[in-house]
């Protein structure tokens, strides 16, 4: 596990709003801006337990003011709202908070496709809409080798069955860990 005080900035945002969060239900007020964190854009905040994911919540575009603001409101939604994770075992406990390491994905704004050959699974995220339904995966995700499986974990997130006409949309990311 990586010392607190090499990582970056905007990691370290989203462990302090776990840890303070878990501990306390509050969250931090952040100062000392990184350029990063004044932009507004979609963030996802993945949360790791020995290598295995304990929670990921986040967001294809703004919803907040910057992504500081958006890391806070992921990162608290990451331990204590992802439903694959309920009811067992629940939300994040402090007693779990040494074990547990951090990413945050800033997006870019996602882009249509005209076809799947405009899709790259280490290069690209996948966001599938249909009509109120959407799913969206990230990029470069461990198992994830094919396009077509990208897609299909998408619609399947979103309840998008594989004969409903979606559209597709790309997007990159820039990961911090």
């Amino acid at each position: 596990m990586m010392e607190e005080s090499n990582l970056h900035p905007i990691v370290k945002l989203a462990k302090e709003t776990v840890e303070m969060f878990v501990r306390d239900k509050e969250t931090p007020r952040p100062v000392n801006l990184t350029p990063e964190m004044k932009e507004r854009s979609g963030v996802f905040v993945s949360i790791h337990k020995h290598g295995e994911l304990r929670g990921c919540i986040g967001t294809f575009e703004p919803t907040q003011p910057n992504v500081a603001q958006e890391i806070i409101r992921n990162a608290v939604a990451s331990a204590s709202r992802d439903y694959r994770f309920f009811p067992d075992p629940g939300p994040v406990s402090e007693d779990e908070l040494p074990e547990l390491t951090y990413k945050v994905d800033i997006l870019t704004t996602p882009k249509p496709v005209r076809d799947e050959s405009e899709l790259d699974p280490r290069k690209y995220g996948v966001l599938v809409v249909y009509g109120p339904k959407k799913g969206i995966l990230l990029p470069d995700l461990p198992g994830v080798d094919s396009v077509a499986q990208q897609i299909e974990i998408a619609r399947s997130k979103a309840g998008i069955s594989l004969d409903e006409p979606a559209q597709l949309f790309k997007f990159e990311v820039r990961r911090f860990e």
